[in-house]
């Protein structure tokens, strides 16, 4: 005879309440004829930007044409923007762009130092979270795929998967992408797994404390004290914030909460933006134009951080410590440093699976 329960007891005894401890419920067996089937585990899809197969003509060719063929990245009509790319830029880019990969090529692994550093970042968080769920990573652009590693996990039992565009400021030439690349990945499957993404985290205090303590620690390695610090941040036109994007307000927000943590005046530590191309406007003020003009003002000495990459990458390594490092000596500066990445560092795992951590709340 079942036992009756009067619902105070349940006040009294949480222990027997069902919702709160619910009776484990042995496993029901499978037909003899049934396909194999492994599910129950929760994985993790660490998300980043891309980097070539190899700095030569056609790998670079490759990388160009998926890159700058997004429209989340471009968002120019078609119409114009398809003969462009095909005919001109296609043709002319891939040489260049290959030797400025070539020099700050990981030669050992041959490969691009931020395929090298999420590798890292992976395997860092899987040791992190311990068999409690399954960690991956992939690239938006080039390899390895996201819908590849969305089936390793899925092969692996996950049947619910956390996404984690490795972004700390949200744009939808970023974030958006990687997910719109594992969306499309789940639109092809009959038995999808239960999905969520990580929210930006340009604001969280674990993230911007690991960049304050961060950009202590390089200070603390230089033989000078820099006159000026940039926070440099990746750009886009304008006329994405025009449309909507939060990516700008998002930044600068980011670059207020770690200057107000460094205890420096904005006149100290500035936010600029790089990387542009096109004769469009993007996002001001320009960090290679800032660089270039606080020479010339009489600066000595400047530092350069880049908050809103989780790893060292062509715009970092290249265009910001070899670039603008130029920049910065042949218009009258001096001393120049660049401040790395939090990388798969012990501060950059740290915000990373604080991040996940947070978001598998009710998962594991």
């Amino acid at each position: 005879m079942n036992e009756r329960v009067e619902p105070d007891t349940l006040l009294r005894d949480p222990l027997r309440d069902p919702l709160r401890n619910p009776v484990p419920v042995a496993p029901t067996a499978l037909p003899p004829d049934h396909p194999a089937v492994r599910t129950g585990r929760v994985g993790v899809l660490l998300m980043n930007l891309g980097t070539p197969e190899g700095t030569s003509y056609w790998p670079m060719r490759r990388y160009l044409k998926e890159f700058l063929s997004d429209r989340r990245v471009i968002e120019v009509p078609r119409l114009i923007w398809w003969p462009l790319l095909n005919l001109i830029i296609l043709t002319k880019r891939p040489g260049p762009k290959g030797r400025d990969y070539a020099s700050i090529w990981n030669n050992a692994l041959d490969e691009g130092p931020l395929k090298t550093i999420t590798r890292g970042q992976c395997e860092k968080l899987q040791a992190a979270m311990g068999d409690s769920v399954v960690v991956d990573w992939a690239m938006r652009y080039g390899k390895p795929e996201v819908s590849l590693r969305i089936q390793a996990l899925l092969d692996q039992g996950c049947d619910r998967i956390l996404l984690v565009p490795l972004y700390p400021q949200y744009a939808a030439a970023t974030s958006a992408t990687a997910c719109d690349q594992a969306f499309k990945a789940l639109m092809q499957m009959r038995w999808q797994p239960s999905v969520r993404v990580s929210p930006p985290y340009h604001d969280d205090p674990v993230y911007i404390e690991a960049m304050a303590r961060s950009i202590r620690e390089g200070l603390a390695k230089l033989d000078f004290e820099p006159e000026v610090i940039l926070t440099s941040f990746h750009g886009v036109p304008k006329s994405y914030l025009l449309k909507g994007d939060p990516y700008h307000c998002q930044c600068l927000k980011t670059g207020r909460l770690i200057r107000e943590a460094m205890g420096y005046t904005p006149e100290q530590m500035r936010v600029t933006f790089q990387s542009r191309f096109g004769n469009e406007e993007w996002l001001k003020p320009y960090t290679d134009e800032t660089v270039q003009a606080l020479a010339k003002s009489g600066v000595k000495r400047m530092a350069i951080v880049a908050p809103g990459f989780t790893a060292d990458c062509l715009e970092t390594l290249e265009e910001l410590d070899g670039e603008n490092r130029h920049y910065f000596e042949e218009n009258g500066g001096e001393q120049f440093a660049y401040i790395p990445c939090l990388n798969d560092t012990d501060l950059g795992m740290r915000v990373i699976e604080h991040v996940v951590r947070r978001e598998l709340q009710g998962w594991v």
